[in-house]
């Protein structure tokens, strides 16, 4: 990546000096911290927006079969004593492995 842009910064001065201070202290430039920093930003934001864009996807599908009559309903009471069964399967062995 070529390095042809030039990039100005407003910042406190007490700031900037604590900045290049700690910069000095990890014997790195502190220009080079700056592009990892924004680095990070770019990849973290990219990352949001990706996820934000999934669920928002994954709501709308639910959403929609929520108003589809044709898609099969569980009951409550049905999950719920299927999940009880499993547990209690899961407690008993894990009681058997301890003894």
């Amino acid at each position: 990546m070529s390095k042809e842009a030039m990039f100005t910064l407003k910042l406190e001065s007490e700031l900037r000096e604590q900045f290049m201070a700690e910069a000095a202290a990890t014997h790195r430039p502190a220009s080079q911290i700056i592009r990892e920093f924004m680095r990070d930003f770019v990849t973290r934001q990219r990352a949001a927006r990706e996820h934000d864009a999934w669920f928002r996807a994954e709501v709308e599908q639910g959403m929609r079969e929520a108003d589809n009559p044709t898609v099969e309903r569980i009951p409550q009471e049905d999950v719920s004593t299927k999940w009880r069964r499993q547990r209690a399967e899961l407690m008993k062995r894990a009681g058997e492995r301890t003894e």
